[in-house]
């Protein structure tokens, strides 16, 4: 199902990475809980302002894809580049509420109103006693992320159709080593006693994707070679 794969040391880097947040997390919450919510989870800490990283480092990528070797591809893998950039730029600036503590900005009397932390931000809004976080960043991404880790692989190998898609608009597809790393941390933040358990798990799984995105099963698709050899093959049978 998977090609065997040997790991490059930036994968090396962002798993043992990724391990260490999460070990070093479900540690402290079973040893001290309240340490692990003020300190090591606190709001604009180092675990939480991590997630900065990945996402604004998968922005940088996807722009890159979309410069480099958009040329050669469709336009659906520039849709998708530049979706994807949209995207991770997003939910970065969400986690620091557009800037709003760094440049000490006070909310609107909308956001004060109808944001549960008095944020400018859409995730922590609330719509008829229902926070938008709960529905759409909670339930919504969870299905989202369980069909992109465990249904899409398998029809990505079995459906030649699924196949010829996913790598013609770029589609980054997970190997098995990164789809366990994401279970794993799924299933290490129960054992974290505390509600800032998010925290781990938004710092673990944004760092995963982005090793997804640089290292997916299909990587060939992003290689600039295969573009050019993609062009001239299309240009020879004008």
């Amino acid at each position: 199902m998977f090609r065997p794969t040997k790991l490059s040391p930036l994968e090396i880097l962002l798993l043992v990475f990724t391990s260490t947040i999460v070990v070093t997390g479900v540690v402290i919450s079973r040893i001290n809980v309240q340490w692990f919510e003020e300190v090591y989870a606190v709001e604009d800490g180092f675990v939480e302002n991590w997630t900065l990283v990945p996402l604004l480092f998968a922005t940088i990528y996807a722009l890159y894809q979309v410069a480099s070797h958009g040329r050669y591809k469709t336009w659906h893998f520039n849709v998708l580049m530049l979706l994807v950039a949209l995207f991770s730029f997003f939910v970065a600036g969400e986690e620091i509420s557009w800037g709003q503590r760094v440049f000490d900005v006070q909310s609107s009397e909308f956001f004060k109103q109808h944001n549960s932390q008095a944020e400018t931000n859409l995730h922590n809004m609330v719509v008829g006693d229902k926070k938008i976080n709960k529905i759409v960043f909670s339930q919504l991404l969870t299905g989202g992320i369980a069909f992109y880790l465990l249904v899409l692989p398998l029809l990505y190998s079995k459906k030649t159709g699924v196949k010829s898609f996913v790598d013609k608009v770029g589609l980054p597809i997970a190997q098995l080593y990164q789809i366990a790393a994401c279970l794993l941390l799924f299933g290490s933040i129960l054992f974290i006693p505390s509600g800032k358990n998010a925290e781990i798990l938004e710092a673990g799984i944004t760092t995963l994707f982005l090793l997804i995105f640089l290292f997916p099963q299909n990587a060939w698709v992003f290689e600039k070679e295969q573009h050019l050899i993609a062009a001239k093959q299309k240009a020879g049978a004008v």
